[in-house]
């Protein structure tokens, strides 16, 4: 287990490479060592002057951290050198955010259901798309041409990018009708893209995400101790998680069977043996 931090961890993300693992917790933006669980061989990156709400490595940059926090607030950090090298403000009570694969853009969400395209090196917006439906997450397509939205509806919503208009359509009594993929009686939180392209999956809690090679998906969730790590393809539970509390924050590592997840307001590293339950 990592060094505890003093207040709840919001979001992890591991670079590229698997070599580095970003938290942000209450105004703390922490990059750790993997192999190093003891805070004196992490960094601390200062500036946040409102809680973090999410953090995210550049999928093209292996040292580019983006990190948000609640009072709208977008900063771009070199972890290298640990400083702040681009920041975007007034972006509302932001609380998502998702880098296009090819590390140019990136989206961030806010509570408003407003969506804001922004440029690790621009510090306005590129572009600003005001949704008309309560809009939980965003998520892209391995090509980086379309989005898939999460709704408070339980639907998720198949975007084009970067204009966000509806890729998809249905014959309707009155014409035609954006398509939408239903799945959920309640709202939908999060949304992943398998490795493969072949499935999405969808989850009502925070955090759903796949192994870098598509043969396992976990959910994070917010009732109840315990993962569960499933089989894409039959759904099975191969492998069960022991936590002390529940674990809303899930990430797998980008080259190995490594999940990162919280536990007891620590982060915590497991490896997964696929071959026993």
């Amino acid at each position: 287990m990592f060094d505890k931090e003093k207040s709840s961890i919001w979001s992890i993300s591991w670079n590229p490479t698997g070599s580095l693992i970003a938290t942000g917790a209450d105004r703390i933006l922490r990059v750790w060592n993997p192999e190093k669980p003891v805070s004196r061989f992490s960094t601390e990156l200062k500036g946040h002057t409102a809680a973090i709400a999410k953090v995210a490595f550049n999928p093209a940059k292996d040292a580019e951290l983006c990190s948000i926090s609640f009072d709208g607030v977008a900063k771009f950090w070199d972890v290298r050198s640990k400083t702040c090298t681009n920041e975007v403000k007034g972006l509302g009570e932001a609380f998502t955010l998702a880098w296009a694969p090819d590390g140019e853009t990136l989206v961030v969400g806010n509570k408003a259901d407003t969506l804001f395209v922004l440029s690790p090196t621009q510090t306005v917006p590129l572009s600003t798309h005001t949704q008309d439906v309560q809009t939980n997450q965003v998520s892209f397509c391995w090509s980086g041409e379309k989005v898939f939205l999460t709704t408070g509806e339980g639907r998720v919503r198949i975007l084009s990018y970067p204009d966000f208009q509806p890729l998809l359509h249905r014959d309707g009594p009155d014409g035609a009708i954006e398509f939408t993929l239903d799945g959920h009686a309640s709202q939908c939180l999060s949304a992943e893209m398998q490795p493969t392209a072949r499935y999405l999956a969808t989850e009502h809690g925070h955090h759903v995400c796949f192994t870098f090679d598509g043969s396992y998906c976990v959910g994070g969730s917010e009732q109840g101790a315990g993962l569960d790590v499933f089989h894409t393809e039959t759904g099975d539970t191969i492998h069960t998680i022991k936590t002390s509390d529940p674990s809303p924050v899930v990430a797998w590592a980008p080259t190995r069977y490594y999940l990162a997840f919280i536990d007891q307001n620590a982060l915590r590293i497991a490896g997964i043996d696929t071959e026993r339950k």
